[in-house]
């Protein structure tokens, strides 16, 4: 019986075309996983070792970060409601809203440990919302680098652009970010003596070197009728204007902190300094709250205890379970595998 060599080569297409088609990876020992493994079997006792390296590691590591953020020495005061006067109480808003009232704050603090060099001032405020969606995207990479985006402002609305003379001219910085930067000030006397606090490399160095152009300066900056936050220099780019740099890197939590500068002087103990504010940024329209504060540094940075809490608390539990174990496999030892503790064998006759 012959064969039609058309039904032939029709038939052989076909089975190419499926070929191409199909969705079957090519194999390989990766593929299916046939590759050599190693399987660890987790025995008492690698059980028992395990725990007891882990709490040997975290409980000593946990001591010591604890002790080190026992050591940071702080000082913190707010000053939102005492930098209030009196006949404002009542409209805290209205002092601050208001060009003509006297801004400036005087208030004394006491430093209770010796603080060494460096001390960090910090600026914190509360009730925040700087990871707001709006607020974050309310800002322009592209313009903050390079000189050649200025126009780049179509995410910064409605800080983008300012009408001058009847002309739309683009802002730079845009955004609202930039435009409710942090504005007040301070100054610190010890003993009758200025206390200079240093506002140099206070910005994340790869900040200042790439997300920040050179050539870049502010334009039309703060020119709008509404007023958001502090001014900037005209005649410095942006690269060198670390306020901002320290500003524009968003907080996440609704309380945060930003450093404003660096004392580079001891503070004894029992010294009283005094601290001039101007206090210009207003917190009080939306309930926010505003304080200085002072802090000295370890190995693991400012106070932060919950880190060494964390590690001993990891670590008592991996020792516990270490002891828990090692109780269980000497009170009640049994051959490793042993299938008479299966539950289907327990009883065999159950299972006809």
């Amino acid at each position: 019986m012959s064969t039609d060599p058309s039904t032939s080569s029709a038939a052989a297409a076909e089975e190419k075309s499926n070929k191409r088609k199909s969705k079957k990876p090519k194999y390989s020992r990766f593929t299916q996983q046939e590759l050599p493994a190693w399987q660890p079997i987790l025995t008492p006792r690698w059980v028992i070792t395990i725990f007891t390296l882990i709490a040997l590691v975290f409980i000593p590591v946990g001591l010591a970060a604890f002790s080190a953020s026992q050591s940071v020495v702080e000082v913190e005061y707010e000053y939102d409601t005492a930098c209030i006067p009196d006949s404002y109480k009542d409209n805290a808003t209205a002092y601050i809203k208001d060009d003509n009232t006297n801004k400036t704050c005087t208030q004394k603090l006491s430093i209770k440990s010796k603080m060494q060099a460096p001390i960090f001032v910090y600026y914190q405020l509360d009730n925040f919302y700087q990871n707001h969606r709006r607020y974050v995207k309310s800002r322009s990479d592209e313009q903050l680098r390079t000189k050649d985006k200025e126009n780049d402002v179509s995410s910064c609305s409605p800080e983008d652009y300012v009408t001058i003379n009847n002309k739309s001219e683009p802002i730079v910085p845009c955004g609202l970010i930039a435009w409710s930067l942090f504005n007040d000030t301070y100054k610190i006397q010890n003993k009758d003596k200025e206390v200079v606090i240093n506002k140099t490399n206070i910005a994340w160095a790869s900040d200042r070197t790439t997300k920040f152009g050179s050539d870049v300066y502010p334009k039309n900056f703060q020119a709008s009728g509404l007023i958001g936050g502090a001014k900037l220099d005209p005649t410095k780019p942006l690269s060198e204007q670390e306020d901002l740099i320290v500003w524009m890197r968003t907080a996440a939590l609704p309380k945060f902190r930003k450093l404003y500068g660096k004392i580079e002087t001891d503070l004894e103990a029992n010294d009283e300094i005094v601290v001039v504010i101007e206090n210009n940024y207003n917190t009080y329209e939306f309930g926010g709250k505003k304080s200085l504060v002072l802090s000295t540094a370890t190995w693991i940075g400012g106070r932060n205890n919950f880190l060494g809490i964390a590690y001993v608390v990891i670590g008592s539990m991996s020792l516990l379970l270490a002891l828990g174990f090692l109780l269980l496999y000497i009170l009640k030892p049994r051959p490793l595998g042993d299938p008479t503790y299966l539950s289907w064998n327990k009883n065999p006759g159950g299972l006809r």
